[in-house]
């Protein structure tokens, strides 16, 4: 157990038997009152927000979390299988840890995942992955308006918006987080 004036921001703390982030913490000394610290914490498996008023002398629990690079390997049922790179030894994690990042994981991509005592709390893609296209239609001559673009399904089997310059056999940058082309890579 810590003292409440030990957490940081981007602490995992375990609070009401919950695992929650803490994505903003201050320390606050109004007027002739006590001093306090003010949390805004994220709960890890929900998402919903929470705010909390420690004690300077409460004691909390800091989660041991352990966060390391692993090798997508392939998709399992509701799972990914991930690989540590250095043990070889391999994992299982869930697919909604990844969010709507995870439809543009392909083999052998690298993936960051937070671990707290061998159970995987969060998992977080590359922000931006380099794909190719399998499939576009050709730009049509005379079709170009400002910003014009065009579906094109990629080797995940995503489909995305692009250019209208970009053709099949192509490789493009996407943005993760959003689905959004960036550019075309050489």
């Amino acid at each position: 157990m810590a003292k409440a004036s030990d957490v940081k921001n981007g602490n995992i703390l375990r609070f009401n038997g919950e695992l929650v982030s803490v994505d903003e913490y201050i320390h606050r000394t109004p007027g002739n009152l006590r001093a306090f610290y003010q949390a805004k914490m994220r709960n890890v498996k929900t998402g919903k927000l929470v705010e909390y008023r420690f004690r300077t002398d409460e004691e909390v629990e800091i989660a041991r979390v352990e966060t390391n690079d692993y090798q997508y390997l392939y998709e399992d049922g509701d799972t990914f299988v991930v690989m540590d790179n250095n043990t070889f030894e391999q994992f299982n994690i869930p697919k909604h840890l990844f969010g709507s990042s995870a439809r543009f994981l392909k083999e052998g991509m690298q993936v960051l995942v937070a671990m707290e005592s061998e159970e995987p709390i969060m998992a977080q893609a590359p922000t931006t992955v380099e794909l190719e296209i399998t499939y576009t239609e050709p730009a049509v001559k005379g079709d170009t308006s400002t910003n014009a673009l065009k579906s094109a399904t990629v080797e995940t089997g995503v489909e995305i918006k692009v250019p209208l310059f970009v053709n099949q056999g192509d490789k493009v940058k996407v943005d993760t987080r959003s689905g959004d082309y960036i550019e075309r890579v050489k």
